[in-house]
């Protein structure tokens, strides 16, 4: 810390790197790094609560404390220990390594690096408060610790349970896409709020409902607790209402949008409309049970933003190409508009009948997937789908 200036590390889905970090200089902030998976930037303390609130694509802000070289575990220990750990943590504070990774590093034990870390911080606050036992009572401050090439960087998390829990999907449908992933698929097209955009596959309605805050400038942090809201030594309560009358003063109650949601299965749409209603977006957008063979819209450009079925079982893998048929003759009818698929299913292009535009390789939680974007006027071929019967 230098002049009342952090360092920030914030973690994101691999390949989302460039929306987070045009997200962050939006915000105002100075980026320091970026690196696969994560963002780095400088700011003052206003910026816990800030980002935390703010960020649509960011999975979790950390506090950086400390940034060193070490190839053994003395050397870890010791330049730990050097951080100056009563600026960060009270004397009843409780304190753990929560997470330690580490990649092409001479240290490579997490167990070990999270024991060593601890057993240091330890021994510099007994030097600071002068006592030889902790209680850890208090209010909670984990840590994070990550080593690439032999480069430790120690943080505190700030924000607790990862930012894709908006608070508002209190219901989920089939293998749903992470609230911040989808945001981050979402702010990668070029959909604005003056554009129609549909989901054919909305399940739990993740799609729609990130849109319709996008577009309706809702801060996807604002209804929900962050960690760092205890540490009132290093942002007093002010800063954290502040960052929330600055998010309630740029929501733009008077925007009016054409967002659509539908699903073959009648009980996920009533799931999708509670958790829209939770967001406070439902009279932004229409939901309804309908099959994508019945997709149909008037306007002659729009876009279209999905996550259909990938099969993970071998039944559901066997209806695959009926239903990626189904997709592409539906995409013929709207042979203007643009339309973007998360899938894991291989063949997608194959039998949606139309080679993407752009493919990009995304990880959705442990699952590879591939975001199909088909930039279009382009029809899909017709594909017969009797041969799947």
């Amino acid at each position: 810390m230098k002049n009342n200036t952090f360092e920030y590390v914030v973690p994101c889905h691999f390949g989302m790197e460039a929306v987070l970090k045009r997200e962050i200089m939006t915000l105002g902030y100075e980026i320091v790094n970026v690196a696969d998976g994560r963002v780095t930037f400088r700011g003052d303390e206003t910026a816990i609560a800030r980002a935390n609130i703010f960020l649509r694509t960011a999975e979790r802000v950390l506090l950086c404390v400390g940034r060193f070289k070490a190839r053994t575990f003395d050397e870890l220990f010791e330049a730990t220990k050097a951080i100056p750990w009563g600026d960060y943590i009270p004397v009843n504070g409780k304190f753990w390594v929560k997470k330690a990774s580490t990649a092409k590093s001479q240290l490579f034990s997490s167990s070990d690096i999270q024991s060593i870390v601890k057993k240091a911080i330890v021994e510099r606050l007994k030097m600071t408060y002068r006592v030889d036992w902790f209680k850890e009572d208090g209010d909670e401050y984990p840590l994070r610790v990550f080593i690439f090439k032999d480069e430790v960087t120690i943080a505190l998390d700030t924000t607790g349970e990862s930012l894709h829990k908006r608070g508002y999907r209190k219901l989920t449908g089939k293998a749903p896409v992470s609230e911040t992933l989808a945001a981050a698929l979402i702010m990668l097209t070029p959909w604005n709020k003056d554009r129609i955009l549909v989901d054919p596959f909305c399940g739990s309605g993740t799609f729609p409902i990130e849109a319709a805050m996008i577009g309706a400038n809702i801060a996807p942090g604002m209804n929900r607790e962050f960690t760092a809201e205890a540490w009132k030594h290093l942002l007093p309560r002010k800063g954290w209402y502040d960052a929330v009358t600055e998010a309630n003063d740029l929501i733009r109650n008077d925007v009016e949008m054409r967002i659509q949601g539908y699903d073959i299965d009648g009980e996920v749409i009533k799931v999708a409309m509670a958790n829209a209603r939770e967001a406070g977006v439902d009279h932004l957008i229409h939901f309804q049970q309908r099959p994508v063979s019945e997709l149909r819209h008037p306007k002659k450009y729009g876009f279209i933003i999905t996550n259909p079925p990938y099969g993970e079982r071998l039944e559901e893998k066997e209806a695959l190409p009926a239903l990626y048929t189904d997709i592409g003759n539906a995409f013929r009818h709207l042979d203007s508009w643009s339309y973007y698929v998360l899938t894991s299913y291989e063949d997608a292009e194959r039998y949606i009948g139309r080679k993407a535009d752009k493919n990009r390789k995304i990880y959705n939680g442990m699952i590879k997937t591939y975001f199909y974007q088909f930039m279009g006027p382009k029809p899909p071929k017709k594909v017969d789908n009797r041969r799947f019967n």
